[in-house]
């Protein structure tokens, strides 16, 4: 196997590649932000969906298990009925909210731009 170079996004095993397969969703990128404008208090799951207009239970739920499961984030079950299901960025979470944040702010400077340029292209 050869070594994988620093930002080469064509060799799959590139880490930038590998990070956006993981959290290059809208869906991903809405609860990190949530869960670090709450940071470090926890955010119950109900509140996640409201604060995410459009998320469906299922996709929030396939979500919260993705950031969980890399790292991103911590799962607090309490053991009530039904259950109350909390949980909040760790460290390495928080890290995501800065580059996160920069991409946002692209966004908002530059999309105007880009749908512009998307509307020419069709007619």
């Amino acid at each position: 196997m050869t070594p994988t170079r620093k930002g080469d996004l064509f060799d799959p095993a590139c880490p930038t590649r590998r990070l956006l397969d993981r959290i290059g969703t809208k869906w991903t990128s809405m609860a990190v932000k949530v869960l670090a404008e709450a940071a470090p208090a926890e955010v119950r799951f109900a509140e996640l969906q409201r604060r995410m207009p459009g998320v469906s239970q299922k996709m929030l739920s396939v979500t919260l298990q993705s950031l969980t499961r890399d790292g991103l984030a911590e799962r607090r079950v309490e053991p009530t009925v039904p259950p109350r299901v909390h949980y909040r960025l760790t460290a390495l979470g928080r890290s995501l909210e800065v580059p996160l944040a920069a991409l946002r702010t692209w966004a908002e400077q530059n999309m105007a731009a880009v749908d512009r340029a998307n509307a020419a292209a069709q007619d």
